[in-house]
């Protein structure tokens, strides 16, 4: 008889702990599903340049500021230098086990770690340190090392670091240089990976867990390829080349850190920051606004060419953009309720009027993918992960047909905030005098916090359509930090926030969307989502074993999300847009997950 795949998600989830002094075959690199494209014996990642001549600089620009050089506690979370743990210019002074190739869905090859051992079940994984890695004051890297770094994020740090041992049974060291994580029942298939790519290895030797939990501009001992020159609080992180660093050579490190200096220059707001730009004192500025990039670039620099404009268009699914609901307040408990006021905002108007038709409308969190739901009917498959909640999917949605009702661009489409009105009204709102109101006679009325100026325009848009239907929503502008602040508290209403996404989304969707982080401060979970079905489907997506499963699985949870309508859904482009001075170089194969900046150089550099 064959078996369900919810019973064989059980099986995963509940296999025995094989003992620890279980062995398994060394390999040079892992993968979520499937094997590592590039073999035992590659020279290279497939998109760098292997040629490339190190030198030079580079100088950064970003907004906001900093007040700490520890990103790994919760004072920290959001003010800390950016480089020093960074995904977008790259780990300059951490380092991870294992390190992930941007050219694969989820494929990790050795960093720290020189090799890595672990079994089909993945009830254990042991990774065996590069005799090779150093600090950079000299002393090696231990397996001391790695399991301090555990314990201390376990202890002082903040999520996700601090529940990264949750699921570990043991940890321990193995002869000289190997240390091995056996994992308990709770483990899922992912998470093998997460504490390879996604956990940082600090000296045990250089870092007082005493004060591990406090914001510190003491400069931090890594075994990155970079030093921290100097430091400006605030405004300014200078960064230059080790000479030393142990794994310029490595095979996963070569064509990366092509620079002698990079600096990270701060600046309060977007517009000082292209200025800065404009006049060379800035070298990258990637540009997310259609009308800027269409407008802006009639300058002196790009006349002469001295400043150049990229476009690159990867191959990733669109993410979600979006006003997000923070259904932690009660006016917003109501499903009904959210889907009205999501349909009452008129994207055609706004991307017309505002962004010169440059959008397209957002409808799957992995649009453009072979993730998304849309236009795509459950099949067998998806109803069995489904189960009883496919009753709470809606049934365009369930069907593939599904598709966000578009106006007529007018900015006051009576048909479609009709329909809008209609669910207010199965949400518990009648309008009385003009005023959008409850069985209590209260209006429906709510904050949305912006953070900048294109966001405010969206939000003036929004609050014109609504206030037609008679429900009242303030703007609330705020600086950088208090939208930091009021962010990691979730002391908001309504806010705009962005939710990239991979081809192989797995636990992190748990710090997005999971009862777990609902009340966590910090975490991600923005719209306050505490739902069994939606944790039931993060955890089947890490615990699936083949291509098949995953891709249906994250369909099904693709159409829970859209289902519950926690976001006011906003837009996408297909490209990725950057500026750069001319001298800033790229390779030329760009990767699935689009340019990667640690991968560029300086063409001046001797």
């Amino acid at each position: 008889m064959k078996r369900s795949i919810s019973f064989l998600i059980a099986a995963t989830l509940f296999v025995p702990v094989m003992a620890s002094g279980a062995r398994a075959q060394p390999v040079h690199a892992i993968s979520m599903h499937g094997e590592p494209a590039l073999p035992a014996d590659y020279q290279h990642l497939s998109y760098v340049n292997p040629q490339v001549k190190k030198g030079g600089s580079v100088r950064y620009g970003v907004v906001g500021t900093f007040d700490s050089l520890n990103p790994f506690n919760l004072k920290s979370i959001r003010t800390t230098a950016r480089g020093v743990w960074d995904p977008a210019f790259g780990n300059l002074i951490y380092e991870t086990l294992m390190t992930r190739s941007a050219d694969e869905p989820f494929t990790l090859y050795g960093l720290l770690a020189e090799s890595v051992e672990w079994n089909d079940e993945r009830t254990f994984i042991q990774f065996n340190i590069n005799p090779k890695a150093k600090w950079s004051d000299g002393q090696p890297v231990t397996p001391e090392d790695v399991i301090f770094s555990f314990e201390v994020l376990r202890d002082k740090g903040r999520v996700p670091f601090s529940r990264r041992l949750a699921p570990v049974e043991k940890m321990e060291k193995v002869g000289e240089r190997s240390v091995r994580f056996t994992f308990n029942d709770t483990v899922d298939r992912e998470f093998p990976l997460i504490i390879a790519a996604s956990t940082p290895i600090l000296p045990k030797h250089a870092i007082d867990p005493e004060t591990f939990d406090q914001s510190t501009l003491k400069v931090p001992l890594g075994s990155g390829p970079y030093l921290i020159k100097s430091v400006s609080p605030g405004q300014r992180i200078v960064y230059e080349r080790d000479e030393k660093y142990w794994g310029k050579d490595i095979p996963a490190k070569v064509g990366f850190d092509n620079y002698d200096r990079i600096s990270v220059e701060y600046f309060l707001e977007d517009n000082t920051l292209f200025e800065a730009f404009k006049k060379g004192e800035i070298d990258i500025y990637p540009d997310g606004s259609p009308t800027h990039w269409a407008r802006a670039y009639n300058f002196p620099a790009i006349r002469t060419g001295d400043a150049v404009k990229e476009a690159f268009t990867p191959q990733l699914p669109t993410g979600m953009l979006g006003f997000v609901f923070n259904t932690r307040r009660s006016i917003f408990a109501d499903v009904n309720v959210r889907a009205g006021l999501s349909l009452a905002f008129d994207f055609e108007w706004a991307n017309r009027n505002l962004f010169e038709n440059a959008y397209t409308r957002t409808e799957s969190f992995w649009q453009g993918s072979p993730l998304t739901s849309l236009g795509k009917p459950a099949d067998q498959r998806e109803l069995e992960i489904l189960g009883d909640t496919k009753n709470r999917i809606e049934p365009d949605v369930l069907d593939g047909t599904y598709r966000i009702e578009k106006t007529n661009a007018s900015g006051a489409d009576r048909r479609v905030l009709r329909k809008a009105v209609d669910l207010l009204n199965k949400g518990g709102y009648t309008i009385k005098n003009g005023r959008m109101t409850n069985a209590s006679g209260r209006q429906l009325s709510f904050e949305v916090m912006t953070q900048t100026v294109d966001q405010e325009k969206l939000a003036i848009a929004y609050q014109r359509a609504l206030r037609m239907i008679g429900v009242d929503m303030a703007i609330r502008t705020v600086d950088d930090s208090q939208y930091q602040a009021r962010s990691g508290s979730f002391d908001y209403d309504m806010i705009v926030k962005s939710y990239p996404s991979s081809l192989s989304p797995g636990i992190e969707q748990m710090g997005r969307w999971g009862s777990t982080s609902r009340d966590t401060p910090g975490s991600f979970n923005f719209a306050g989502t505490a739902d069994p079905d939606i944790d039931r489907l993060i955890g089947t997506m890490t615990a699936v074993r083949s291509k098949e499963d995953f891709e249906a699985t994250v369909r099904a949870y693709d159409r829970l999300l859209i289902s519950g309508h926690y976001m006011v859904p906003l837009y996408h482009i297909a490209d990725q847009w950057v500026a750069r001075r001319k001298q800033i170089r790229y390779p030329e194969t760009l990767p699935l997950y689009g340019y990667q900046l640690n991968t560029w150089w300086d063409e001046r550099a001797q």
